[in-house]
């Protein structure tokens, strides 16, 4: 669940990564090992499914990504 305001913007997408990055350069080299989880369609808070196939165990952060635009938003570490 995330709890906040994320700025507006096109085509976010919400991936676990695993390990934490903080921008764009960090991630992209890891875009590839990520698991997508979902859209993000609201901007004050949501909540996404984790799909049943995903170990999350295998993921240390959650990364926001603009996926029109290549553009890194926001990450959190959750382990």
């Amino acid at each position: 669940m995330h709890t906040g305001e994320l700025a507006p913007g096109p085509d976010y997408m919400v991936y676990l990564v695993p390990e934490f990055v903080e921008h764009e350069d960090e991630f992209l080299p890891l875009k590839e090992q990520s698991q997508v989880i979902g859209p993000v369609k609201t901007f004050e808070g949501f909540v996404l499914d984790i799909p049943a196939d995903v170990d999350i165990e295998s993921y240390t952060t959650v990364v926001v990504w603009c996926e029109a635009f290549s553009e890194f938003i926001a990450a959190a570490k959750y382990k």
